[in-house]
């Protein structure tokens, strides 16, 4: 058992290998009262001058142990008053917050209690918060991924430093004890006579992380009286296979990758010949974007996904949180709503337009003029402008989406056929079909706006006046 002195020293080396705390800056601290952060705290105090930080105590009761959660909180206002740091105590209604969120109690306790310190960091000016994980949470946690299938993000365990998402800002998080067992902090408390207090909810078969830690730990220990040193050695290796495969997928995000009004588009042709690290990675890295962490995302939906990917256009995976899969034509879309990265807005009604004269619609506006065949040009419709028999169109145009039932006869076609089969052919992605406008004259489609006239209403050698139209996007 190290001596408290080298618990120190091995506590002010971590933080200086991984660069947790910039000299100058203010680190709140969790303390709960047991031995771990009690530990963390009295050790920061030491270190504080060394460090040139500044330190800040948050507590919360989490209303979960009644007169023992006040207890705890009475001696953590003591400690933090004898070492003279100031804090910021709270208690938070867990419970009902499980209620309404519907999540496991862990999770609950979790999701709150860090919302709190990103409270205080807020309010405080605190650049990062610590908190007492060490070398035991460390190694429960990769069994935990272990057992529910996580990828190698899971197996790497608790970082040194990490992110937790927060309405407005990131909290930082740092665990300076990682390279500490619990045993060390428990000596190092009764060193100083610090006196913690023992959460006796830790002694229960739940959560899991419990029922490892009493249950399936001792049992591997016996296969392995050094499975903890592999676990973590495993943990280290996961972790720098994982740096070369997000350096290598940054360089391709750049290439392949396009994030926009809420939604990301990968491109296809490119996504499908990386290897299957890369995908998954960039899969990842995609939803973490959206939804701003990886809470709700498995393993398995990132496998589900892989799996669709040669699936035919329009194919849809739905993933949590409301988040979709889109397989498109040229490329993949990630986000809430399919049609995000459409360039045509919504249409909500049919509008006559003004010939000649300029019509406003919302999202587009659009120009129309009378002129001879020599000036009016060409335009076949694959843009925003295009020409047309003013003859063969008459004077009373209208613009809307499509309906069920559109037929429409394309340039160099010889028939009509269903304005949807068109878009099909096309390559229209499903999710834009309703935003495409479509200029009719009566029952009868002339334009499918961005792609082609129809063929009734071509120019020909034979056309007197010449109908142009031009939608431009409104910004």
């Amino acid at each position: 058992m190290a001596r408290p002195e080298t618990t120190v020293q091995t506590v002010l080396r971590f933080i200086r290998q991984h660069r947790l705390v910039a000299r100058g800056e203010k680190l709140l601290v969790a303390v709960s009262g047991g031995p771990d952060s009690v530990c963390l705290l009295h050790v920061l105090t030491q270190l504080r001058g060394e460090l040139g930080i500044e330190l800040h105590v948050a507590h919360l009761d989490h209303r979960l142990r009644g007169a023992d959660g006040a207890a705890d909180a009475e001696y953590v206002v003591d400690l933090a008053r004898r070492l003279g740091i100031p804090i910021t105590v709270a208690s938070r209604d867990v419970r009902a917050y499980r209620a309404q969120h519907r999540v496991s109690l862990e999770e609950a306790a979790r999701e709150v209690r860090y919302a709190f310190l990103a409270e205080v960091a807020q309010e405080t000016g605190a650049a990062k918060a610590a908190v007492g994980h060490t070398a035991d949470d460390h190694i429960e946690t990769i069994l935990m991924h272990l057992i529910r299938g996580s990828g190698p993000r899971g197996l790497r365990g608790l970082l040194p430093a990490g992110r937790w998402p927060y309405p407005g800002t990131d909290l930082t998080v740092v665990r300076p004890l990682l390279e500490i067992s619990r045993r060390e902090t428990a000596a190092y408390c009764r060193r100083y006579k610090l006196g913690p207090h023992t959460d006796t909810t830790n002694l229960s078969g739940e959560p899991l992380r419990n029922r490892i830690r009493r249950q399936l730990l001792p049992q591997l220990k016996k296969y392995n009286p050094q499975v903890a040193e592999a676990l973590r050695r495993m943990a280290r290796l996961a972790a720098d296979d994982l740096e070369f495969i997000e350096g290598e997928a940054v360089m391709r995000g750049e290439e392949l990758v396009k994030a926009a009004g809420g939604a990301v588009a990968i491109d296809k042709n490119g996504f499908n010949a990386l290897p299957p690290a890369l995908k998954r990675h960039l899969l990842r890295a995609g939803i973490e974007g959206l939804l701003g962490s990886l809470k709700d995302i498995e393993a398995g939906h990132i496998e589900k996904v892989l799996e669709a990917l040669d699936k035919p256009a329009g194919k849809v995976i739905g993933l949590p949180d409301g988040l979709t899969f889109t397989i498109e034509y040229d490329r993949y879309v990630l986000g809430a709503d399919p049609a995000a990265l459409c360039p045509f807005p919504k249409l909500e009604k049919e509008v006559e337009l003004k010939i000649p004269g300029r019509t406003v619609v919302p999202g587009w506006e659009i120009e129309a003029d009378i002129m001879s065949t020599a000036a009016a040009g060409g335009g076949q419709g694959g843009d925003f402008t295009a020409t047309f028999d003013y003859a063969k169109t008459g004077e009373k145009l209208t613009v809307r989406r499509r309906r069920p039932g559109d037929r429409f006869q394309p340039l160099g076609l010889g028939q009509a056929k269903k304005l949807n089969a068109f878009m099909i052919d096309a390559r229209v992605p499903r999710a834009w079909r309703q935003r495409v406008p479509v200029v009719s004259a009566g029952d009868r489609i002339i334009w499918a706006v961005g792609y082609r006239i129809g063929e009734p209403v071509k120019v020909t050698p034979q056309t007197k006046k010449v109908l142009v139209l031009k939608f431009t996007l409104k910004v």
